[in-house]
């Protein structure tokens, strides 16, 4: 896949932003192979996202941040611009359920999605050989049920070295404290084995086997300091019916978390998510 520059924006709408960055653009010979934008009538803030082709531009990535940034200022926007070859780090949590490592570790291997896994933690060793197997460092980060603060300060030293741009919950089960939900707000994705807001918390297929539901799913959403109820990403639904047992829809629910966290960590790595609020655009 051809080189490209992802710039995305948000600011307050208005007549001739779409113009001005075209026109910023083309006056370099820049090429813009996507482009994606969309005004919110209630909030009355505007989104866009720009894919140009690198080879197009007669500099690099730094000297747009610089030639841009009088734009930036006179739009009052919040904005970025990645390149597609800089593949971002990944740091994985995961606990003793597998079926979400494994297809993010396996989309890793075959090169189906593009980034690096500098590590991945776990509050148990169950994974170990599984994430070695990869060539990829595995933390065992135990947790004292009386005393969780020496995992999560071991967990977040750990981040850090390895300087993580995302981190990713891949069925974790351990709830972060606010302090690091702070320090990596937006960068942080979590898989929840329900469809939010439906039945968070802990056990959510129980909840839904207790009220007879007919549909269960999953989401992907950005942690945030309250628990369940940060900006979603992606979701779907998996149809049952009164004959399904409890373990019936955990199993089919596996493959529903599966495919909604991949599709999640995909559209934030190729920065197709702008968030707002508490709510999200995806381009």
């Amino acid at each position: 896949m051809e080189r490209t520059y992802r710039l995305t924006i948000s600011c307050p709408d208005r007549v001739g932003i779409v113009a001005k960055v075209g026109q910023f653009v083309s006056s370099h010979d820049g090429w813009i192979v996507e482009a994606n934008h969309y005004a919110d009538p209630n909030s009355g803030w505007f989104f866009m996202r720009h894919c140009i082709k690198a080879s197009s531009l007669p500099f690099g990535i730094d000297v747009f941040r610089e030639q841009f940034e009088s734009i930036a200022q006179e739009f009052e926007m919040q904005w970025a611009i990645n390149d597609s070859e800089v593949p971002k780090k990944v740091v994985l949590l995961a606990s003793k359920d597998s079926h979400c490592l494994v297809d993010l570790l396996y989309r890793w291997h075959s090169g189906e999605m593009k980034y690096e896994i500098p590590c991945v933690i776990s509050n148990h060793d169950d994974l170990r050989s599984l994430v070695e197997w990869h060539g990829i460092p595995f933390f065992h980060v135990p947790v004292d049920k009386q005393n969780k603060s020496e995992h999560f300060h071991r967990v977040s030293q750990l981040i850090a070295e390895h300087k993580a741009d995302t981190v990713v919950l891949a069925r974790y089960m351990q709830i972060l404290p606010e302090d690091v939900c702070a320090e990596y707000e937006g960068r942080i994705i979590n898989i929840h084995h329900s469809f939010l807001p439906s039945f968070a918390g802990a056990k959510p297929y129980h909840q839904a086997a207790q009220r007879g539901v007919k549909l269960i799913g999953a989401t992907c959403h950005y942690v945030t300091q309250e628990l369940d109820a940060g900006p979603i990403i992606d979701q779907d639904v998996m149809r049952i019916s009164h004959k399904d047992s409890v373990e019936d829809m955990v199993r089919l629910g596996k493959d529903v978390e599966k495919m909604v966290l991949s599709r999640g960590v995909r559209l934030h790595l190729e920065d197709r998510v702008l968030r707002h609020g508490n709510k999200t655009i995806v381009f």
